[in-house]
């Protein structure tokens, strides 16, 4: 059960930590296409969520899992992913030297003057993203938020992927012909 829960949640974190490492060393991509190829980046590492449940309910129980264990299951293969998620954002924004927010913060800038948005529009966001660039700078302030991103995914998918598999017929395996 441990080997399944931290071989799934490695290789959720693996792909995860790829698309992290990519992510601080080409910037941000330009909105609204960031938020969804980061959620899609999410939503694929996580699959492994559903393997993962599958997997032990296939082999460990037999064919047969209810709800609330599959969904303990998939929390636990969600946590793995998300320590090495956040984990894999904290070197790949150490090695990269790259300024996330700063980028982000100029880009959501730039598209608020393309958009002509007024002078008091924009001195307000970027006084808001100077306060957010101070405080991402803290990694007390960090570690939590960038966990915050992927921990409410690995959660959907969790609860997913337990209400699914609770069903026996749903993807049973395949005994042996």
């Amino acid at each position: 059960m441990l080997r399944t829960i931290l071989t799934h949640g490695l290789y959720a974190g693996l792909i995860l930590g790829l698309f992290a490492a990519v992510t601080a060393m080409t910037g941000p991509p330009p909105e609204p296409w960031g938020m969804l190829f980061g959620y899609l980046a999410m939503l694929v590492a996580l699959t492994m969520v559903f393997l993962g449940t599958k997997r032990h309910r296939d082999i460990a129980c037999g064919g047969v899992i209810r709800f609330w264990p599959g969904f303990g299951f998939g929390l636990a293969i969600s946590l793995v992913a998300s320590i090495l998620y956040v984990v894999a954002w904290e070197i790949s924004l150490a090695v990269s030297g790259a300024d996330f927010i700063g980028e982000y913060g100029a880009s959501l800038i730039a598209d608020m003057r393309a958009k002509g948005a007024s002078a008091a529009e924009i001195a307000k966001v970027a006084a808001e993203m100077a306060k957010l660039k101070a405080d991402y700078a803290n990694p007390f302030y960090r570690l939590p938020l960038t966990f915050l991103e992927i921990a409410p995914v690995g959660l959907l998918v969790s609860l997913v992927s337990a209400g699914l598999l609770r069903n026996p017929r749903f993807m049973a395996a395949r005994g042996e012909a």
